[in-house]
């Protein structure tokens, strides 16, 4: 089978927009090069200290790539693509240089592409994201391994914004908690909430393909006893006080719009953590968030995007 490289040069900002745009239109995962990357001293599986080329990433802005099918409406696939890229503006998100390229690969290049960018990687004090197809050896009793697919993954769940929920899930959760995952994705932070000791983990999405991928991951790392994945919008029909932690790993512009549906969810003395949020709406998100009844308790930094931990009073 032939497959269509569609590459994307855009913002940090639209990363998480564009790529539900790219899973929308039927890609299986994206590839994104951000030059922020090789500024980082990364090890192999031996311990071995390894580069990345250069030449593989922007000087400025990021990449955004995935892998379509060739088919006989590829075309209109791309103008949908584009045309819904375009549409983020009206969202005040801003798309950067917003150049896209078509080139054509082979099944055998298709594989090979998903797999030099992806190797095990330590995110947290705890945590380590592996390929399903790496051997990897934990270094320490308590390290905790999350496999990921980026093959049918909705991220490697390596991003800033999923490493900072992480990090924060570390700090907050504690065993027997209840916790709601919303917009759940790959269900990566779902994964990484059982394997803290939550009791009870719900996991939404509106998309009934990263349901069905968050199912498949929840199965592969064996915590399906204890996390439930549905498809819903936000937290729509979500009872009061039924959960210790609420977090979200979306759009600035989202979490503005359902603060309010958090706090009537989240038991007082809970925790809101908010990701996805750009440097500029960081302020916007904080005071929408004490006006709803929370206490800011920390704010995470990482690169571009802040994460923001919040107490219910």
């Amino acid at each position: 089978m032939k497959w269509s490289e569609i590459s994307i040069h855009t913002t940090n900002e639209a990363i998480e927009p564009i790529s539900h745009i790219l899973h929308e239109a039927g890609a299986s995962g994206v590839v994104i090069e951000d030059p922020f990357e090789l500024t980082k001293e990364r090890e192999d599986q031996f311990g071995e200290i390894y580069q990345l080329n250069p030449d593989d990433y922007p000087q400025e802005g990021v990449i955004v790539k995935a892998y379509l099918p060739v088919t006989s409406f590829l075309g209109e696939t791309v103008d949908a693509i584009k045309e819904s890229i375009n549409n983020l503006i009206i969202y005040d998100i801003d798309i950067g240089k917003n150049q896209v390229t078509i080139s054509e690969v082979n099944e055998e290049e298709w594989a090979t592409a998903w797999k030099k960018y992806y190797n095990p990687v330590k995110i947290s004090e705890k945590f380590t994201i592996v390929p399903t197809w790496e051997i990897y050896e934990p270094v320490s009793s308590d390290e905790l391994i999350i496999e990921l697919d980026p093959g049918m993954a909705f991220g490697t769940g390596t991003h800033p914004t999923t490493v900072m929920c992480i990090q924060a899930l570390e700090r907050t959760v504690r065993p027997g908690d209840r916790v709601i995952d919303v917009g759940t994705g790959s269900g990566v932070l779902s994964i990484a909430a059982a394997q803290l000791g939550a009791e009870d983990v719900r996991a939404y999405d509106l998309d009934e393909v990263a349901v069905t991928t968050a199912r498949l991951n929840i199965k592969l790392n064996k915590v399906n006893d204890s996390v439930t994945i549905s498809q819903n919008n936000l937290l729509d029909g979500v009872e009061e006080n039924s959960a210790d932690v609420v977090v979200a790993n979306i759009l600035a512009e989202v979490i503005l719009r359902f603060t309010d549906d958090v706090a009537h969810v989240v038991k007082p003395g809970g925790t809101f953590i908010a990701s996805g949020i750009i440097q500029q709406k960081k302020d916007q998100v904080k005071e929408v968030l004490l006006r709803a009844g929370f206490e800011i308790s920390e704010t995470i930094l990482m690169e571009d995007w802040v994460a923001i931990i919040a107490k219910r009073k």
